[in-house]
Order: structure tokens, then C-alpha cells, then sequence
């Protein structure tokens, strides 16, 4: 019998002994489960491919394939510990989920789903969330949970009044699994307006709610249909027999195992980017980018493009959060990719990406006087309901390889500049660092670059980020295991320290370049407007 080496037999004792934290995030398009040891590394995951579908006009995902894709990842993630360490997944010290902040799941007092899950893509609030901005004098983006609740009753909605209590995707999982009715502060100020002062929902707000709607007759009051709200490091359940079943259904994980507030993935992305102190910033690059900058305290005016969240642990960040990411930038990179085979050639992905990113460093600093819009949703902060991807140049624009690459990585920033312009120039926040994470910033100083160009900060970028959200949820559980307390102390001491980054300054040539753009970018929108409007 093969001995094995005191690292692996170290991790093979923290797994039987329950000296393990698990996360497990839904994400837009992937389900991933991260199992850690004592160390705070991971030692096993697991995954699982999803995509949302439009279905009668709104953006959801299927419940039972929340259930078939989380068994999946954790099946994957059971089986990676018994190949890789020797022995059966039977317990873990603490668990957390975590999933795509905001969205609608509304339920009625037997517990059935009243109408099929609405997620954060859906851009169909408008009107609710304008009315309520304007009542509470603080920002509801269309997103939030209470935008999709007061829209259903503007639309006179049969469900409205069935509603026993809604929650958002990571709180509905929490609650099947542990029985209990909680949400993470971070997640729960997706749904409704937080009090940073008592960490709670906003009882002013609620109140205001209760008195527009009293006169429909509904017999339920805001507040007991909301979940209960709890920072991080605070126990937020058990693992029931039920959900034990539910989530491996092998019978194999046995229950009562402690359960983290579950969270959004904004809130465990600022963890696994360490990112959760005042005065730090991260960006998170995917199929949307936002910012989020926790703030020293509140801004001094309402302002539509920023949304006001907290961290997992309860203090104001403000979030500029745009709907579209990556996903036009990555069509033309395939659609380049589909000019290769056509010719013979064969490119691997990887190589295609950083190839095709790396020509945008030879550019023009502003992008050869060049613009592009990828907007295939719309973006609520530059004021469109829907897109239309443009890409648009003059005669005078200099028309090559490296300043289109160069334009489309811009415009996949131009959303958010227009967002941060607010934070860091309206309102003055100061930054003591931003750290990038996403697939966008994979190819090693570009689009970090650009990004430091286009915030006029310095971006960091490094392994921090570890597997992702997951990681950032199972640091949360792994943060409850130890007592909870100061989670910013706590993360750079016991997770961070020495974790390498590498840091761009940003080159004065290129900030005025991306300006140049930003110029363009404004004045532009008159032209996605009109492709709007008439394509």
C-alpha cells in the first residue's frame, strides 16, 4: 500500500475530521462548489454548466434545475475528494450558498412558487422601480426584489396577494436546505433598502411601502414577507435531514452541519478579492461588470447609476452595476476565431484571447477614433431599456486590427466609467486601491491596464480571487467555524497575508486616451438610441 505525504494525509484528517468549510455559488452561467481545508485553500470542486431562458417575456431558470445542477456540482465536487484524498464526503465543518444577487422569488403560504423566478437580467421595472426611487429618495434599481414586487402590482398581478414571503435564488436554496428563513446583510440589501445603523431593513422605507399599497386590499404587511437579516459570521441554521437528501441524495453528507448567512455574488466577490475594508474597491468582469467601492459613509445625493448595498458584514458600498460585460467582446473574438478555421488555421481558445487582446496594447490611445457599444441588454445607467451592439467608425478613423481590439475592450468599460464618474467625481469617494478579477482580465496587462486608464487608479490583479465566489462563500462559512468578529481583520490576517499581486499604475498617455473615448461614448448614445428604436 502507497504511503501517502504528510500534505496529503494533513488534508485527508481535516476532510474526516470536519476541519473543512464548503461554498457553493450560482453564478449566470455555472454552479460551483469549493471545498477548503484549515489553511483556507481549496481541496476539492466541483462545477456545473446552466443558462437562464427568456420565457414569457421574462429571464428565469428552471427550480428543478437549481436542484439537478447543485447535486451535480456537489456530486462532481464528492468525487474529486474521494479520487484526490482517499475518503467519503460525510460532513464539513460549515456551508454556505451563494447566487446571482436580486431578482423575484415569491412564494405563498404552502410554500409553491407563485410564478416563475425572475432574475437580475430582467429589465421590465422600470416604472416601479422610478416610483419607488423617488418615494424613498434613495436608488431602486430595476434589479432589486422590491422593483419586481410593486411592478407585479402596478400590473395587477393575481399572485401579489398570495404572497406569503420572497426572497432572492440564494435565499430560496438556504431556506430548502436549513428550514430557515435568513439572508445574508449583503444579499438581503439586493431585495430592500438596509439601515446601516442597525444592519436591518430600512423600517422607515417599509413603512412608506406599506401605506402606498394599503389601499389594494392585500392582506400581508412588507415586513413579514422579508427574510430575516444577518452579518456574516453569525449561524444561520443546520443542514436539516431534508436538505441533507436534497443536496446529495447518495445519503452519504449526513446533517447538522452549521450553515454561513447566505450571500450574493457581489458580497463573495468582494471577499475573495479582499476587498471588504473602507476605501477598497473590486471589479468584477463576466457576462456583466460592476464595481463595487465600500464607502466611508453615505453619498451626499441620490444618484440613479449607483446602487447602495453593504458587505457581507453590513457596511455601505456603493455599486455601479452594468448589465453587459464580456459577452459582445467574446463574439468578436469567435467570430475572429471562425476567420482562422476558415483559412486552415487552428487557434486554441486561450491563444486567440490574449493574441487578439495583446494587439489592442498597440493601438491608438483613444481606439483610432472608433466606437462601439456592447449593449445586447439594456443599461439602466446610461438611461436604455434595451441594446443594440454598434460598433461605429468615421472615415477619419484609423481603421486596423489593434485599435478595433482596443475599442471593444474600452466599450466593455464605458458603462461603468459612467457609473465610477459619479462615485469618484460627483461625490469625491477616495480609493485606497481596486483589485480586477473575471475572465476579462486573464491576459496579463491589458485590459487591467485599461482599466487603471480608465478609472485613473491603480487596478491589481493576482490569485486572490482564488476559485471565484465559491471560494468567497466557503471563506464566509470558514469565517463562521471561527468565531466571527472583525471580517476585515480576519481576512488579512488569516487569508491574505502575503498573497502576491501585481499592480498598474496608470499611464497618464492612456487615461487621456480613454477619456478621448468617454467623449465619444456620450455623445454617441444618440445613435443606440436610435438603433433602438428602429432595429
Amino acid at each position: 500500500m502507497t504511503r501517502r505525504s504528510p500534505v496529503d494525509q494533513k488534508a485527508q484528517d481535516a476532510i474526516t475530521s470536519g476541519n473543512t468549510a464548503l461554498g457553493i455559488e450560482f453564478g449566470s452561467t455555472r454552479i460551483k462548489a469549493v471545498l477548503i481545508g484549515p489553511d483556507q485553500q481549496p481541496l476539492a470542486t466541483g462545477g456545473f454548466e446552466w443558462r437562464s431562458k427568456l420565457e414569457n417575456g421574462h429571464w428565469t431558470y428552471d427550480l428543478d434545475a437549481v436542484w439537478s445542477g447543485v447535486q451535480a456540482a456537489y456530486a462532481e465536487l464528492a468525487a474529486a475528494v474521494r479520487e484526490d484524498h482517499g475518503v467519503e464526503l460525510t460532513t464539513v465543518g460549515a456551508m454556505g450558498f451563494s447566487a446571482m444577487m436580486h431578482g423575484y422569488l415569491a412564494f405563498d403560504a404552502a410554500g409553491g412558487l407563485l410564478v416563475p423566478f425572475r432574475t437580475w437580467q430582467n429589465t421590465s421595472t422600470g416604472k416601479a422601480a422610478g416610483e419607488l426611487t423617488q418615494l424613498f429618495q434613495h436608488n431602486i434599481p430595476q434589479r432589486w426584489s422590491i422593483a419586481h414586487l410593486y411592478q407585479a402590482i402596478l400590473n395587477g398581478e393575481a399572485h401579489v396577494g398570495q404572497v406569503a414571503h420572497f426572497t432572492t435564488l440564494a435565499g430560496y436554496v438556504h431556506w430548502k436546505l436549513t428550514g430557515e428563513r435568513v439572508l445574508g446583510v449583503g444579499d438581503a440589501s439586493g431585495m430592500f433598502p438596509i439601515d446601516v445603523a442597525t444592519g436591518q431593513f430600512d423600517t422607515g422605507m417599509i413603512a412608506q411601502f406599506d401605506e402606498l399599497v394599503a389601499g389594494r386590499g392585500y392582506g400581508w404587511k412588507l415586513a413579514d414577507l422579508l427574510p430575516a437579516v444577518l452579518p456574516a459570521g453569525t449561524q444561520a441554521g443546520s443542514l436539516t435531514a431534508d436538505g441533507a437528501l436534497l443536496l446529495d441524495p447518495t445519503g452519504t453528507l449526513q446533517p447538522g452541519i452549521p450553515f454561513a448567512p447566505a450571500e450574493g455574488d457581489a458580497g463573495t466577490g468582494m471577499v475573495a478579492t479582499n476587498s471588504v475594508a473602507r476605501r477598497t474597491a473590486n471589479v468584477s468582469a463576466g457576462t456583466s461588470i460592476f464595481a463595487m467601492v465600500v464607502l466611508e459613509g453615505p453619498l451626499k445625493s441620490l444618484h440613479e447609476e449607483i446602487d447602495l448595498v453593504t458587505t457581507p458584514a453590513g457596511d455601505l458600498v456603493g455599486m455601479a452595476h452594468c448589465n453587459n460585460g464580456t459577452i459582445d467582446l467574446s463574439a468578436w473574438v469567435s467570430l475572429f476565431g471562425e476567420v482562422a478555421a476558415a483559412l486552415g488555421a487552428t487557434v486554441d481558445t486561450n491563444t486567440l484571447f490574449e493574441s487578439l487582446y495583446r494587439s489592442a496594447l498597440t493601438g491608438d490611445a483613444d481606439g483610432g477614433g472608433m466606437l462601439a457599444y456592447n449593449f445586447l441588454a439594456g443599461e439602466h445607467g446610461v438611461g436604455l431599456e434595451a441594446g443594440r451592439p454598434l460598433f461605429v467608425r468615421s472615415p477619419e478613423s484609423t481603421f486596423t486590427l489593434a485599435n478595433f481590439m482596443r475599442t471593444h475592450l474600452f466599450a466593455s468599460l464605458g458603462a461603468l466609467r459612467v457609473g465610477m464618474d459619479v462615485l469618484l467625481k460627483d461625490e469625491g469617494v477616495q480609493l485606497d486601491s481596486m483589485f480586477a478579477h473575471g475572465g476579462l482580465f486573464k491576459t496579463k496587462g491589458v485590459a487591467q491596464g485599461f482599466l487603471a486608464a480608465a478609472m485613473d487608479t491603480p487596478v491589481s490583479v493576482g490569485d486572490l480571487a482564488g476559485e471565484g465566489g465559491a471560494w468567497g462563500m466557503a471563506l464566509l462559512a470558514s469565517f463562521l467555524r471561527a468565531g466571527g468578529g472583525d471580517l476585515t481583520g480576519w481576512l488579512a490576517d488569516e487569508v491574505f497575508a502575503g498573497a502576491e499581486v501585481e499592480t498598474m499604475e496608470p499611464v497618464p498617455a492612456d487615461v487621456a486616451g480613454f477619456d478621448t473615448f468617454m467623449e465619444r461614448f456620450r455623445a454617441g448614445l444618440a445613435i443606440e438610441r436610435a438603433a433602438v428604436d428602429n432595429l
